[in-house]
């Protein structure tokens, strides 16, 4: 029994076109467009009809960076698999791609198997796996190979967190030569690591511990740094570079280096470096405590750099780096000590809604809202065009999404596993109505009507992003 469902009246949008156009949705993909009125849309039949008459019918959004049920700072992520996807799914995003991480002392593999335990029959959306590698060995190098054969084909290494997940230069470049040959994308944390903590020790001594410091003690400078080091360094292992949660002007400026070049390296950032900035680190009460996060939110003239960098394509993808840890028993854990504060946001449901507001404000044009939340996530890590864009043979991801309505953002109505908002009280005009994914209505008219277990894992090609 096939099922077919038709999605009539709306204004399609993906990377490259607008278009008025019915969307015909056979077997979990998408079969056809037509422009709305033409004798080949009014052929369409379906047992099931949406009327998209004044919305927007865009692909769901691909979410590369989230950390659900993730071990950081004597604490977990307060976010499971199955609320963390059902949270995505309420803003839009139909694919994530999580972090699965390996322990020093483990294999790659023990790593990736605790990550498809945590999230198979969990999601309700469909997921990947990046791989963490903490532990640069002749085995890790070898596995990095199977795990691109098996479709993980990205890996994390960090310059932070000493002790924890840091990897040396010489590790990172074992790492990236190893990527140059089996075609796999090194993503990289860039700060340096060793230089904060030397910081954050100076800082604590002389009795410098509200949150605030967070961010003071890892300088923008220490970003740009190390962003330059691991561009040096994927030069010569003749490697693919994807920097993540870029958050400094200098940081990206360096980026723009790079790619005059003509240097395959690629820039994240997020909403939060967007949207919020050190104002919010440095609110009373430890109420700053909410808002750290690594790289830290940076001052408010760092935004416009941001912005720039996403219009000139010189930063190509925004993430959420969803990570999200109550005020509540889990922030509260750096009272008296910032460094002690986990540090990561909730974020995975306002991606799209937030982006839709820089469309409305005239940061970004529609066309390069989906770019950067859907197309080129996608085409980065592996999946496109199974994901990202509506087009016959996609995977039917579907948002209808009104352009019109308004809402507040809030942790009284959000879906996320936190007991707060990052954008609390913020005003937005924009919001999701019904999503598929792969053809099933996971929201339908503002409504939850999906399921964990829904969403499969998915792997990945290698990155299709390379000049």
């Amino acid at each position: 029994m096939s099922s077919r469902t038709v999605i009539r009246g709306g204004l399609v949008i993906t990377a490259s076109d607008e278009i008025h156009a019915d969307v015909l949705i056979e077997d979990g993909r998408v079969a056809a467009l037509a422009a709305s009125g033409t004798p080949a849309a009014e052929a369409f039949t379906a047992e099931r009809v949406v009327d998209a008459t004044g919305k927007y019918v865009i692909p769901g959004g691909v979410d590369g960076h989230t950390h659900m049920e993730m071990p950081f700072g004597g604490t977990t992520a307060a976010d499971t698999f199955e609320t963390g996807t059902r949270a995505a799914a309420w803003g839009g995003t139909t694919t994530i791609v999580d972090f699965a991480i390996q322990s020093v002392g483990g294999t790659l593999r023990e790593g990736l198997d605790a990550w498809h335990a945590k999230a198979e029959g969990n999601c309700a959306i469909d997921y990947g796996f990046h791989m963490i590698v903490s532990d640069v060995n002749q085995e890790t190098l070898k596995e990095m190979d199977l795990l691109v054969e098996e479709g993980v084909t990205s890996f994390k290494q960090f310059m932070a967190y000493p002790g924890v997940f840091y990897s040396d230069d010489g590790q990172i470049l074992r790492a990236m030569q190893r990527a140059a040959e089996n075609g796999g994308l090194i993503m990289m944390h860039a700060e340096n690591g060793i230089a904060i903590d030397v910081l954050v020790e100076q800082a604590l001594a002389r009795g410098e511990t509200d949150p605030r410091y967070h961010g003071e003690v890892r300088k923008a400078l220490l970003e740009a740094e190390a962003t330059h080091r691991a561009i040096r360094l994927a030069q010569v292992a003749g490697a693919p570079l994807y920097v993540v949660h870029v958050s400094a002007m200098e940081a990206v400026a360096e980026l723009a280096r790079a790619r005059d070049e003509g240097l395959n390296v690629f820039g994240e950032t997020c909403p939060q470096y967007l949207f919020l900035s050190t104002d919010n680190l440095a609110e009373p009460d430890f109420e700053g405590a909410k808002y750290v996060c690594s790289t830290p939110l940076r001052p408010r003239e760092h935004q416009a750099t941001l912005w720039q960098g996403l219009r000139t394509n010189d930063l190509q993808v925004v993430s959420t780096d969803h990570c999200p840890f109550c005020f509540v028993g889990q922030k509260e854990l750096g009272r008296g000590d910032f460094s002690k504060i986990p540090n990561g946001l909730p974020g995975v449901e306002n991606r799209m809604d937030l982006l839709h507001q820089a469309v409305v404000d005239g940061r970004i044009s529609r066309r390069r809202w989906i770019e950067i939340a859907c197309a080129t996530p996608a085409r980065m890590f592996g999946m496109y065009p199974k994901k990202g864009t509506i087009a016959p043979g996609a995977d039917a991801d579907i948002v209808i999404y009104d352009p019109h309505a308004e809402q507040v953002m809030s942790a009284e109505t959000h879906h996320m596993n936190v007991d707060y908002s990052a954008y609390e009280g913020r005003r937005t005009t924009g919001r999701v109505e019904t999503v598929l994914s792969r053809g099933v209505p996971v929201i339908t008219e503002r409504e939850y009507t999906g399921h964990a277990g829904h969403g499969v894992f998915t792997p990945r090609s290698t990155c299709q992003y390379l000049n």
